[in-house]
């Protein structure tokens, strides 16, 4: 294993994270922040920036690395930036404890927006901007972020890449791959930018327009008041932020058909119309049982449910309303949302789309060659067959995907108040979503959890948002081995 290559990229990585810590810092300045919060932004940088650069000093001899040492470098740099991320949080002395500092910032970093804080809005303006600039930058990836903006990286880099974009498959959409990080990046934050826009010209301050543009763009979800964007009690903010969460679950290559002029090659992917599909017959099925059931004007009930819809199922977390208090019927269908999430190559969690319609279209031949077991049967999804290969990918993925959250949910039972506490903290953190149900609801927060449950969420948070294996790797004895 090439851990001298490891370490330099992580080197880079570091350096990289202790410049955008500045960014905190002149926010804090022009707010007024405390100034041992600011100092604290710049002490951290600091630390960091001199750790990037000896690491960044690594003589390495052969700068190969293959699909191992990439997910170990993506695992290691999540790591790593979760804790180093958290440090201004601690010494700031706005967070009592370290895990929980650190539990804040895994929650930015993976678009989650879990939350340990009882009260976000006495925050310093410097912690809420950097815990919702975590969310950009992890939406679409730290480490594309980095093949971006440094064009030396070599092709080995794509390593890297599959390793952290979500999806079932990984492709590039240009031949060099720095191009391809730099296209989408370029496309992420355009609409970052039109969002910020938009939400201020619908009467949202421009701070707040910001860090909740960050959020969205993220879909991490990361509030700056204790009753998210129901504060605002604003339709128009609403209806851009539930739309834009939408827009930023879906796959971003085919954004960038449409820049090429490719606009039916757009419409026609396979997975948007089941990620559309999803997302209407969820607002439809809760709307009726949420008016029904409780009697609410029907206007609020379509509101209140698309903006929660769209919310969940790009594993975003904001809210408009208590979803917590809605019937069963509509707890069970948001669960399955929670767990089916986002486009594939988005910024959004869960298990994806994609898979969720391959393993349906798998289901569906399975029982017509029941019915007739010489029959040789065959799909497609997205236009291409889906071969033996994928299938047992997608297969073994769900296994491990199903062991890992039963083994999480068991660890989370020791100190959790109830079943329906446990299943959806670890639901929501696993698949990057924020909140649960019943303690961890929308008007809750994770801080009831002990020290070793948030620790196993941090866990959950970042094995989720680099799909697992990564995190098993780098955790596993026999990684470390030289051969």
């Amino acid at each position: 294993m090439n851990i001298n290559m490891i370490f330099k990229v992580i080197g880079r990585l570091l350096l990289l994270v202790a410049v955008l810590m500045l960014l905190p810092v002149m926010v804090g300045v022009y707010f007024g922040d405390d100034l041992k919060t600011i100092l604290s932004f710049l002490g951290t940088a600091l630390v960091v920036a001199i750790i990037g650069f000896l690491l960044n000093m690594q003589k390495v001899k052969i700068r190969t690395f293959f699909t191992k040492e990439g997910l170990i470098i993506v695992a290691l740099s999540w790591v790593l930036m979760s804790f180093f991320g958290g440090l201004p949080l601690y010494f700031s002395g706005e967070y009592k404890s370290l895990i929980d500092a650190c539990f804040e910032i895994s929650s930015g970093f993976t678009t989650t927006g879990a939350t340990v804080s009882t009260n976000v809005e006495i925050l310093s303006k410097s912690i809420l901007f950097w815990r919702s600039f975590t969310h950009l930058i992890g939406g679409m990836g730290v480490l594309v972020f980095v093949l971006a903006i440094m064009p030396q990286m070599k092709e080995d880099s794509i390593y890297l890449m599959k390793a952290e974009v979500p999806g079932p498959v990984f492709g590039k959409i240009v031949s060099k791959l720095g191009d391809t990080a730099r296209i989408l990046y370029k496309i992420y934050l355009g609409l970052t930018a039109l969002l910020i826009l938009a939400l201020y010209l619908a009467g949202m301050p421009l701070f707040d327009s910001v860090v909740h543009a960050f959020g969205t763009a993220g879909t991490g979800g990361f509030g700056i008041k204790n009753t998210s964007i129901g504060y605002y009690n604003s339709p128009a903010i609403e209806l851009i932020i539930g739309i834009a969460m939408l827009i930023f679950g879906v796959n971003f290559n085919l954004y960038y058909f449409i820049l090429i002029g490719k606009i039916k090659e757009f419409f026609r992917s396979e997975e948007l119309k089941w990620y559309l599909s999803i997302v209407g017959l969820a607002v439809v099925v809760i709307t009726l049982n949420i008016y029904s059931a409780m009697a609410y004007p029907f206007p609020e009930s379509l509101r209140h449910t698309f903006f929660t819809v769209s919310s969940i199922m790009t594993t975003t977390g904001y809210s408009t309303a208590d979803f917590a208090q809605w019937p069963l019927f509509s707890h069970v269908v948001l669960l399955v949302l929670m767990f089916i999430g986002g486009c594939a190559g988005s910024t959004a969690g869960g298990i994806k789309v994609a898979r969720v319609g391959t393993a349906v279209k798998s289901a569906l031949a399975e029982i017509k060659r029941a019915r007739n077991p010489k029959r040789v049967l065959t799909f497609h999804f997205e236009g291409k067959l889906v071969d033996i290969d994928l299938m047992k990918s997608l297969t073994n993925y769900f296994l491990l995907y199903i062991f890992t959250f039963a083994i999480m949910i068991l660890l989370i039972s020791l100190d959790s108040p109830n079943f329906t506490t446990a299943f959806s903290a670890v639901a929501a953190t696993f698949n990057n979503i924020g909140p649960g149900l019943d303690v961890v609801g929308p008007t809750g927060s994770f801080a009831g959890f002990s020290d070793f449950s948030k620790i196993i969420l941090i866990f959950a948070m970042i094995a989720g948002r680099l799909e697992i294996l990564p995190m098993l790797i780098l955790f596993s004895p026999g990684t470390w081995k030289r051969t």
